[in-house]
């Protein structure tokens, strides 16, 4: 399966951290903190975590906290099917496509839940063919892109002229909470909205990229330090300290197991923690396109490691193989070796 386009898309709104306090300062919600709280949440914001800004769906993010789960779910309906299909209208400029010349679209997301999912919207607003294959992928977390990619590896093994579009779209503005535990402050502070989306077939462009070596490790004992609970109707957030080294170690064990370098890495930027704590397990490496990623938009969830990918590609690289990395919920981190294609 070889990569045809890649493209990304943000929502207009931008917020710099401090922009982000001093509106989240205003609500009710956080009036209702204890004070260590408010102060834990201060010092996040203003004092730096490696995230310069983040972008939303709305001009006004203080309304998000204060919002009940109704107009949050309103929200994710309205606004990520938006984001999801801008991204590949790019995707499929890029690539020289029309929306009717796909053959299947994924779409992988884990903050909200629409049913038909979010594949059926962006197939209606772009104009796809009723013959689309449709495929969502929901629950999956931050690691979820490249599950999605696996799934379209599948679908190109079936049909190697297939041309399959894949999604990765979240609206982390839709699963804003805010209450005492630092677990969902920290959480307040990371997440952005983005989407990436890319495509892919088994036809072999000169010096496209081929994905293969797919890789998943699933630690179930580990689940409830980063998951999503239902808390009456709302989407919230568990995340323990411990997660940053626990994801450095899964994802150690996946490229020992691969046997790549890791100065081909292109990885999920987490959060600052998380980010240095892989850079000590891949041995010093500098994971500069996710750090970069992090600083620009924050913690996109499952986007953030095609983000990645995209902008290390548009720098252009002399490598020829790449390693990608996402991790999250389950506890599971999933890997994926691109090799360019001289030929």
């Amino acid at each position: 399966m070889y990569l045809h386009s890649i493209a990304s898309h943000f929502p207009a709104h931008r917020f710099t951290q401090q922009e982000s306090f001093s509106a989240l300062s205003q609500t009710k919600s956080f009036a209702n903190l204890k004070r260590s709280s408010q102060a834990l949440l201060e010092k996040i914001l203003t004092q730096g975590i490696g995230i310069d800004s983040r972008h939303f769906c709305v001009s006004d993010i203080a309304g998000l906290v204060d919002a009940d789960a109704g107009e949050l779910n309103a929200l994710f309906e309205r606004e990520g099917r938006a984001l999801a299909a801008e991204a590949m209208r790019k995707a499929l400029k890029a690539a020289g496509l029309e929306a009717d010349e796909l053959d299947a679209l994924i779409v992988c997301t884990c903050t909200g839940y629409l049913c038909p999912g979010l594949s059926s919207h962006v197939a209606e607003l772009l104009g796809m063919r009723s013959n689309l294959y449709l495929q969502d992928l929901v629950g999956l977390g931050c690691g979820a892109a490249v599950p999605a990619l696996r799934s379209a590896h599948g679908l190109s093994a079936a049909d190697p002229e297939a041309k399959i579009g894949v999604i990765a779209v979240e609206l982390c503005s839709s699963a804003f909470f805010m209450d005492d535990d630092p677990g969902v402050l920290i959480s307040l502070c990371l997440f952005g909205d983005g989407a990436s989306a890319s495509i892919w077939s088994g036809e072999s462009l000169k010096n496209a990229w081929r994905a293969s070596g797919f890789q998943t490790l699933h630690l179930p004992e580990h689940r409830d330090m980063l998951r999503f609970e239902n808390q009456r109707g709302f989407l919230r957030n568990r995340l323990d300290r411990k997660v940053p080294e626990l994801a450095a170690q899964a994802v150690k064990h996946l490229i020992s197991e691969a046997g790549m370098d890791p100065a081909s890495v292109v990885a999920h930027g987490g959060g600052r923690d998380v980010v240095q704590a892989l850079e000590a397990a891949l041995g010093g490496v500098q994971l500069k396109e996710t750090r970069e990623v992090l600083r620009e938009y924050g913690n996109l969830s499952s986007p953030s490691v095609l983000v990645a990918l995209q902008r290390l590609l548009e720098k252009g690289t002399e490598r020829d193989s790449l390693w990608l990395t996402s991790f999250g919920a389950g506890f599971a981190a999933h890997a994926l070796q691109l090799h360019r294609n001289h030929g």
